[in-house]
């Protein structure tokens, strides 16, 4: 089950399909997994205080994961978007917020099932796995111009 929480009202205005949007790209990312997923649309200051909290880094950020401990199965986890962040990083990149979000949850997503990006390997991976979903989703390469600047 895929649960979306929109506490945020910049998402709705924005994106009124936000929750279709980010079932999809979640069940996406999910693939043949069986679990649950929390995935809450919410403003910066929210995911600043998460942040700090669980990160001790006291900024916004685009997306938070935060796995579940394997005794809370079926529940696998939740992911945290803010929206002034994603929405403001979708521009500067010159994505549609909807390519974005669907980026970003499947991103956080993969984290949940335990992929990661610490070393250029792994980062290579979870980029390769994030690109094959989002084709499957019709997103194009998010990665694409950042690779295509890169010699």
């Amino acid at each position: 089950m895929i649960e979306v929480e929109i506490d945020s009202d910049g998402w709705t205005q924005a994106l009124p399909e936000a929750a279709a949007i980010v079932e999809r790209a979640a069940a996406a990312a999910l693939g043949t997994v069986e679990g649950d997923v929390v995935v809450l649309l919410a403003d910066d200051a929210a995911v600043q205080d998460l942040n700090a909290r669980f990160r001790d880094k006291d900024r916004p950020t685009n997306v938070l994961s935060f796995p579940a401990a394997e005794s809370a199965f079926p529940h696998l986890g939740d992911v945290v978007l803010g929206y002034a962040y994603c929405a403001a990083e979708a521009q500067a990149q010159g994505k549609s917020l909807s390519d974005h979000l669907s980026h970003l949850v499947v991103h956080g997503v993969l984290h949940l099932l335990g992929r990661d990006h610490e070393d250029d390997a792994e980062a290579e991976e979870m980029e390769a796995e994030e690109r094959e979903i989002l084709a499957e989703l019709g997103v194009s390469d998010p990665y694409a111009v950042e690779h295509e600047g890169a010699a």
